[in-house]
């Protein structure tokens, strides 16, 4: 199965506007979540899908493919499955890869696209990684996931879960943002509709749980840092120096 990553990039974030374009270390955020995609040895193909015209722009200044997608899109994945079913008929296993990564690990990225090539029940799956400071575990930006000991997502939240009543040593796990799907999976996902926890928490992830469908989790061997605000632009500075 012939694998796409399609990096899905929105310039009306309510929380930071134009954020794709944000300036890191002299390249914008997109650019840099691109040059870590092509880092991967298991990609067949790369592309963006967005629904701004400046974003479109600037992408295809990098000799990157880009498509335009409708505003309707309710979601990343939504967006992703629009690009699957009109443009990308060739293709098994689409990567999600959202734009506002710019240090997500290829080699996570590869692990993710081999265990769904090795593993014919997994249709979705996404990566988490162990939460090491306080303040992350109750920051709203910061999505917490849990999950089975068969390595399922129960839930994912904004909230601290599990709430620790009795102070025990309870490690917190955050979600990354990367997902990875079967094409008839995505297809399907794409035809649901939004959904309660979905729409409390805004985190599509939720739809296919509350439609009872399972989902993969891989503990990533690094740390990602998401540029979900104007404040994290310093935290992804920071590391790259």
């Amino acid at each position: 199965m012939k694998t796409a990553v399609i990096i899905p990039s929105r310039y009306s974030s309510s929380r930071f506007p134009g954020k794709p374009l944000a300036v890191i270390k002299g390249k914008p955020l997109i650019e840099h979540t691109v040059e870590q995609v092509k880092k991967c040895k298991k990609v067949d193909y790369i592309a963006v899908a967005t629904d701004d015209k400046r974003i479109y722009d600037f992408v295809k200044s990098l000799k990157i493919d880009v498509f335009m997608t409708p505003k309707a899109c309710k979601s990343g994945t939504d967006r992703i499955a629009f690009v699957a079913s009109k443009f990308l008929k060739r293709f098994g296993i689409f990567i999600n890869v959202q734009g506002d990564e710019p240090l997500i690990d290829p080699v996570l990225i590869d692990e993710i696209i081999k265990s769904l090539k090795k593993d014919t029940t997994i249709e979705y799956i996404t990566a988490a990684f162990p939460i090491k400071d306080v303040d992350s575990i109750n920051n709203p930006n910061v999505v917490k996931v849990v999950f089975d000991k068969d390595m399922y997502a129960l839930y994912f939240s904004r909230f601290a879960i599990p709430f620790n009543r009795d102070g025990s040593k309870i490690k917190y796990y955050k979600h990354m943002g990367i997902y990875g799907y079967k094409r008839k999976f995505l297809l399907d996902f794409s035809k649901t509709k939004n959904t309660l926890l979905e729409r409390a928490e805004s985190l599509e992830q939720l739809r296919s749980l509350e439609n009872g469908k399972k989902i993969k989790i891989v503990v990533s061997k690094k740390d990602s840092v998401g540029v979900d605000t104007p404040t994290d632009i310093a935290k992804v500075k920071k590391y790259l120096q």
